[in-house]
Formats: structure tokens, C-alpha cells, sequence
């Protein structure tokens, strides 16, 4: 309704959008918005050809929700004034983003989300804004050695933040911090180890101990936590695993291991549960070589895929896949590689639609067993959402050309590349993951609150 400054949407003869663009609201400025309505519920972003947005979403009610669409702030113009608002329907509207978001991708863009890469050093470099302006990939993957002190790890975040503004989609900015000897974040205090919370068997602490987990990484700003471990530590000669588990116990490493998912998902952070179907009874060590497990799904759906079932029912939102070749199920490739651990025993079996992600392709349980790239492209056609390519740069590279060249070829279809960015994109609206910079904080305070936790453990 050109003449009242009003849109309306509609979908099956309900409407579930109301826009407005009147004189009087696009004299409405980002700074005011902020300050009569507080920090918005949800900031979201749009960029076309035409447009580059920013757009504060605040809960109205449990239906419907009100959205202010600004002009992205620039360093020239850092308090835009409104372009317009809307009133929208949240029933109708999730699907209906994810499929505008899709529709207007380019294969590179949809390749990129599908894989998470590693950088190096401690600032970004040409290859870091190389895999992320040209490449687009989705997430990136943080080791100690670039994240030295708590000033540097967050200047860091930000600026690999700040080279990803411009792309469609925020980043999946993760780490490995499972709490005891796997923790990469620096300046903070000791986690009590798995096995140490597995003897306490306290199902409120393991609850608290996700939320510390996910608390030191919002303080980061990171978003993606590979933990919990629900790998049922079965073997005590196990080189990889020990300490990391709950215990030998499947019941035991269950309530745990989902109440820690459940306290890192009330922090706003994303849980990855790992290492599918169960690294705990294996002799080798994935990094250095391809772990073999004499076991059958009967075996395993007695031991280790207990937690991981459970997890999944629970709400699981990413599960890590394991790079372990069970020759009785499938001989040829490992879980990471297996359309019948992926596609028959994850998705079917399972019942899991959330994403999937491997486990590091540059281990040596890949690198000297597979070509790295045959082995993306194996992973993908069996069912994983993410590859995860955590060293060198050019073999991330390689892995985005193999990818796009196995779908120009016919030898992966788009629509099968579509399923899993619909996966994809769907997890970064639930979690409302965005290009914000994270301000630095004092890690006095929640030191004080982890060394608290270690009196029940010690």
C-alpha cells in the first residue's frame, strides 16, 4: 500500500508479516531504539546486491515479533537511521528465512558452510581472511597456539569476525574445551577432569560444569564447544580417551555427559557431542593411525551408542564423527567416511536430523590411509554436514575445489549439498549467531566460580 508507507506478507491466506517505511519511523535511529528498548532478543543481517542490513529482532510475544531493518552501521555512518520495521508471525517465518537465505547463496557460499577450517597464528593473515572472503567457509577451529592470553584470544575472535561481516552468514567460531587436560582457552583455572566428575556421579554439578564451560566461551567469544565426550572409556589401554570420559559406565557417562551438553546450551553456546559411534574401546590413537574395532551394531548398541542415543533425544544440535574403521560393519571405510554409520545407523536408526560434523581430515587416520580430498567428498556422500579440515591452509583449499568440482561433475548433486546448508544455517538461526565483536572481560570472577566447583572433586 504504496500510499500508507505499508506492506503486507501473506502465506496460505494468513498474514504473517506487517511492514512499515513512514517518514516519521525511518527518523528513528539505531542508538534510540537501543536505548528505549534495551539490547534486542536477536540481531540478524541481510546484504544483497542493493542492500547491506542490520536487523534488531525483539520478542513481542510468544507468536510474534517486532524487527527494526537499519542500514549496517559503518565507521561513516555508525547510527543509521531505520529503513523500515515489520511485525512478523515466528511460526511462519523460520523456514521461510532459511529458504530466502538458500535461495539467494551461490555454490561457493554453500560449499564454504560446509566446511570448518583451522588457521594459524595469532592475528589474522591473508589466509585467514583468503578462507573466509574467498572461500566462505563457515566455521573456523581454534588451537592453543593461537590464543596465547585472554587480550590477544579476543582481539583475534574479533577480527576474524570482522573479515567475515561482510558474508551472508556468521562464522562458527569453535574450540576444543571439554574441561581437565583438553582445555585450550588461556588465562582461565583447571575444570575438574570427566573422570574426576564420573566419580562424583552428581548429575547437577556435570550440569554446572557445562555452564562454566559455556561461560568461558562466551567470555571468548566463541560459540561452538566440541564437548561433551561421551565416549564410554571400555578399554583401559585406551591412548586417546582416558581421562576424557565419564567412566566404563554407559549409564553413568549418559546423565552425565547430557547434563553437560544441557548446562553448555543454557550459556547460548552450541555443544558438539562426540566422538561418534564411540572412541572408548579403541587401542590407537585416531591422530597418529586408523583405530580398528572388532565389534558388531548388536555390541555397540549395548555400549557405545547408549549415551549417543539418549543425547539425541535429549536435542543433540551437532555430533562429531569418529575416524574408526569397524571392519565387521563396514569394511572399506571408517564412521567418518561410512554411509551406513551417517545415512542407516545416525539419521534412520537414530533419528537424528541435526548437523554432522567429522572429526579433523588432517589426521593421520585419514592422511595416510586416504587422499584428503576423495576423503571429503566420501564423507559428504555419506551423509556429513561438515567437514572439518583443522591444518594447513592448502588443504582446506583443496578440499572447497574437490567438493565444487565433484558437484560441477554430477558426482554430488546440489540438492544433496542443499540439505545440509538448510542444516547448517538452521543452527546459526536457533543459536542467533552474528558478527558482533565481543567486548573483553575480567576472568577473575568466573575463575572464582571454577576453583568453587573443583571442592566437589577434590
Amino acid at each position: 500500500y504504496n500510499d500508507r508507507e505499508a506492506t503486507v506478507g501473506y502465506q496460505d491466506d494468513i498474514i504473517i508479516d506487517l511492514r512499515s517505511s513512514a517518514p516519521n519511523i525511518q527518523q528513528i535511529t539505531l542508538q534510540s531504539i537501543k536505548q528505549e528498548q534495551g539490547e534486542p532478543d536477536e540481531i540478524r543481517y541481510y546484504k544483497d546486491d542493493n542492500h547491506n542490513q542490520i536487523i534488531l529482532v525483539y520478542n513481542v510475544t510468544s507468536t510474534h515479533v517486532l524487527k527494526w531493518i537499519l542500514p549496517y552501521p559503518t565507521d561513516e555512518n555508525p547510527n543509521p537511521s531505520v529503513h523500515h520495521i515489520s511485525v512478523y508471525a515466528k511460526a511462519h517465518n523460520k523456514q521461510q528465512t532459511v529458504n530466502g537465505i538458500m535461495a539467494q547463496m551461490s555454490l561457493d557460499e554453500k560449499i564454504g558452510q560446509m566446511i570448518l577450517a583451522g588457521i594459524t597464528g595469532t592475528k589474522s593473515n591473508k589466509s585467514t581472511a583468503s578462507l573466509i572472503n574467498d572461500y566462505k567457509v563457515g566455521g573456523i577451529i581454534f588451537y592453543e597456539d593461537s590464543l596465547i592470553s585472554p587480550q590477544q584470544a579476543v582481539q583475534l575472535l574479533n577480527q576474524v569476525k570482522n573479515d567475515n561481516r561482510d558474508n551472508r552468514l556468521p562464522l562458527f567460531l569453535s574450540v576444543d574445551q571439554e574441561g581437565g587436560r583438553i582445555s585450550k582457552l588461556p588465562g582461565l583455572s583447571d575444570l575438574p577432569t570427566n573422570r574426576e566428575i564420573g566419580q562424583v556421579a552428581d548429575e547437577s554439578l556435570s550440569f554446572e560444569i557445562g555452564k562454566l564451560l559455556g561461560q568461558q566461551l562466551k567470555a571468548f567469544g566463541l560459540n561452538v564447544n566440541y564437548a561433551p565426550v561421551l565416549d564410554v572409556n571400555s578399554n583401559p589401554d585406551n591412548p586417546v580417551i582416558g581421562d576424557r570420559s565419564f567412566g566404563s559406565n554407559p549409564e553413568i557417562v549418559t546423565k552425565l555427559g547430557i547434563e553437560t551438553m544441557k548446562g553448555i546450551q543454557s550459556e547460548g553456546i552450541i555443544p558438539v557431542v562426540k566422538h561418534f559411534p564411540g572412541h572408548g574401546d579403541t587401542a590407537t590413537d585416531s591422530h597418529l593411525e586408523l583405530p580398528k574395532v572388532d565389534k558388531s551394531l548388536t555390541q555397540l548398541n549395548q555400549l557405545e551408542l547408549v549415551p549417543f542415543r539418549e543425547a539425541i533425544e535429549q536435542g543433540a544440535d551437532m555430533v562429531m564423527i569418529a575416524h574408526i574403521l569397524y571392519p565387521e560393519l563396514d569394511e572399506s571405510y571408517p564412521a567418518s567416511m561410512s554411509e551406513l554409520f551417517i545415512k542407516s545407523i545416525l539419521r534412520e536408526n537414530m533419528n537424528y536430523s541435526g548437523v554432522v560434523i567429522t572429526d579433523d581430515l588432517t589426521m593421520q587416520a585419514i592422511t595416510k590411509n586416504f587422499n584428503i580430498t576423495d576423503a571429503a567428498i566420501q564423507s559428504i556422500k555419506a551423509g556429513s554436514d561438515i567437514i572439518m579440515v583443522a591444518h594447513d591452509y592448502k588443504k582446506v583449499v583443496s578440499v572447497a575445489n574437490a567438493i565444487k568440482e565433484s558437484v560441477q561433475s554430477g558426482v554430488i548433486k546440489e540438492e544433496r549439498i542443499d540439505k545440509s546448508v538448510q542444516r547448517i544455517i538452521e543452527l546459526k538461526l536457533k543459536y542467533n549467531l552474528n558478527h558482533e565483536p565481543v567486548k573483553e572481560t575480567e576472568l577473575d570472577q568466573l575463575n572464582k566460580h571454577i576453583e568453587s566447583m573443583r571442592r566437589y572433586t577434590d
